[in-house]
């Protein structure tokens, strides 16, 4: 069995230009990066009129060690409704190299539903977070150089919030000292890098609408407070028209294509863990002014990615979804369920039913909570049984919602035709209950408080019972208030293996508590962050990690990626 780089090897794409022809990009927009990549330039937007297109958003269960396969039938989707006809665009996130190298792996697919080029993709690509990381950097060092040139703001360097990062699993990074070595080398504090992905440049970056509103954003961005208290911008340090020069061609959303030559854009990609996990609104508009659907996807299980994509995403961009795919596996079910990696093979219907809840209760989130319709993409895997499939089947019908067999890995877009086909039936009529994008609702209102919204949240979609403050995190969230953050929606950082703050507590867990120990404000990206359990902004790689098997032969052909 080949893997899924040497997968996309063996297929020759199509080039660019004939791409970017099929998606009805004129070349004045085009901007070649190479025969198989390119950025499509913003003004298209401005410039070209068009009636978006249905907008499906693809999201799943919270993962496990099996797999779920959230980004491949996302890709195969795409290519099942090209192959019935449909004019379609693929909207999806920018892998970090942080996962590349460590234990996630790549984010391009799977199989013969993969985005090419796969390995540009999931390594430099068009240098889209080096540019983030640059601009977040230029901050970190306008901030220093100013409490070094005599401090006219009045920065504590205590209340500094501002960090520097690096798209790497770096633990060592996580909490340092810098500007040793006497006073030329700067001021001596506490510091800090997260990984480029938990930037809130990435986040300004993903939600950004253009290039004004970019600059605006940055400029918004919060670094610290003075000795009184105040919140020190970005803007105070004259930071905004330097970091956007730095971003402005990385905010031209990439163009490559899956491996059936169906359009995509890759751009953008914060971790739905620790940030918002949704590919850029420009991106993701792009796909939609120029396809009649557009298939996006967001980050992890649907308690984050989708929450985020549907509390933040899209009630700052005003966007609401056609349908909503939630993608499962038997064999993830069944780890939910208790059964080892390792014994995931064998047929066991008990262990399937106990690991059920927790499809069912992501599915009862988004059609009951957000009042969308849905429908359950069954990833197949050669070990799953009739039995099992007609397990998962019945319990999800039970919730009025139908379940599609995917078979995308094995056979591209011929093996998600059954998927796309209930996909355009709920796009067209909605689902039995009538629900449709015209009856999409969000989980919480904007005029509550942060502590509201936050238990909103805990509460309707991770069904917690409901919500410990730390009391540093309860004084931070009614500073927030008092200083105008209060309307804001909040974005959760938890841990993506449980619908809990503990990683532990697999399927659908109850009796449990949210813990809260600290917030921060995004005020550039327009969000407050409330971290939760034991999460972290830096990651760190394992013993065995990913980078161990990546290599690259005499003729430059990489080996390894997955």
């Amino acid at each position: 069995m080949l893997s899924d780089i040497e997968i996309a090897q063996s297929i020759t794409p199509e080039p660019i230009a004939g791409i970017a022809k099929k998606a009805g990009i004129d070349d004045k927009y085009l901007e070649c990066y190479g025969n198989y990549k390119a950025k499509v330039d913003y003004n298209l937007l401005r410039n070209e009129k068009h009636e978006p297109g249905k907008l499906i958003l693809v999201t799943a269960i919270n993962p496990t060690p099996a797999g779920e396969g959230k980004t491949t039938t996302t890709v195969g989707l795409a290519d099942a409704l090209s192959k019935r006809g449909k004019n379609v665009m693929v909207a999806l996130r920018e892998p970090s190299l942080g996962p590349v190298f460590g234990i996630k792996g790549g984010a391009a697919g799977g199989g013969y539903a993969q985005v090419v080029p796969m390995e540009d993709i999931n390594l430099h690509f068009t240098g889209d977070f080096h540019a983030i990381g640059a601009a977040n950097n230029l901050l970190a060092a306008l901030l220093d150089a100013h409490i070094h040139n005599g401090n006219e703001l009045g920065i504590d360097v205590r209340k500094i919030t501002w960090k520097r990062v690096v798209d790497m699993n770096d633990r060592q990074l996580r909490f340092i000292v810098d500007g040793l070595g006497g006073k030329a080398n700067g001021v001596p504090r506490e510091d800090g890098f997260d990984i480029t992905v938990a930037s809130e440049v990435m986040a300004i970056f993903c939600l950004a609408t253009s290039i004004t509103d970019l600059k605006e954003r940055l400029g918004r961005i919060v670094v610290g407070y003075t000795f009184d208290d105040k919140p020190v911008t970005a803007h105070d340090l004259h930071a905004e028209g330097a970091m956007t020069a730095l971003l402005k061609d990385a905010l031209k959303p990439n163009l490559v294509q899956t491996l059936e030559g169906t359009p995509a854009f890759v751009h953008g990609g914060p971790f739905a863990n620790i940030a918002h996990g949704c590919n850029s609104i420009m991106a993701t508009r792009m796909a939609m002014a120029l396809g009649d659907y557009c298939v996006t996807e967001a980050g992890f299980g649907a308690d984050l990615g989708a929450e985020k994509f549907l509390d933040i995403k899209c009630r700052l961009a005003g966007l609401a979804p056609d349908a909503v795919v939630v993608v499962a596996t038997v064999r993830a079910l069944k780890n939910h369920g208790g059964v080892a990696k390792a014994d995931l093979n064998e047929e066991n219907l008990e262990a399937l039913e106990a690991g059920l809840p927790n499809l069912l209760q992501h599915v009862e989130n988004i059609t009951k909570v957000y009042n969308l319709p849905c429908v359950v993409a069954i990833n197949e895997f050669p070990t799953d049984t009739k039995a099992e499939v007609e397990l998962v089947e019945r319990k999800c019908k039970e919730l009025g919602v139908n379940v599609a067999l995917s078979q995308v890995w094995a056979k591209g877009g011929d093996g998600g035709l059954e998927l796309a086909d209930e996909v355009v039936r709920l796009c067209a009529e909605g689902d039995s209950e009538g629900r449709c994008a015209n009856t999409f609702q969000f989980a919480y209102e904007d005029d509550l408080s942060l502590a509201e919204k936050i238990e909103a949240i805990a509460k309707r979609v991770y069904h917690a019972d409901g919500v410990n403050f730390e009391p540093s995190a309860r004084k931070e969230l009614a500073k927030l208030e008092s200083l105008g953050f209060g309307g804001m929606p909040v974005c959760m950082a938890k841990t993506q293996y449980s619908f809990s703050d503990d990683q532990t507590k697999l399927g659908a867990p109850r009796d449990f508590t949210v813990t809260v120990r600290q917030v921060k404000v995004s005020a550039g990206a327009g969000f407050v962050v409330a971290l939760t359990g034991s999460i972290m902004t830096m990651p760190g790689l394992g013993k065995a990690p990913a980078a161990f098997k990546i290599d690259v032969d005499e003729t430059g052909k990489i080996s390894g990626l997955f």
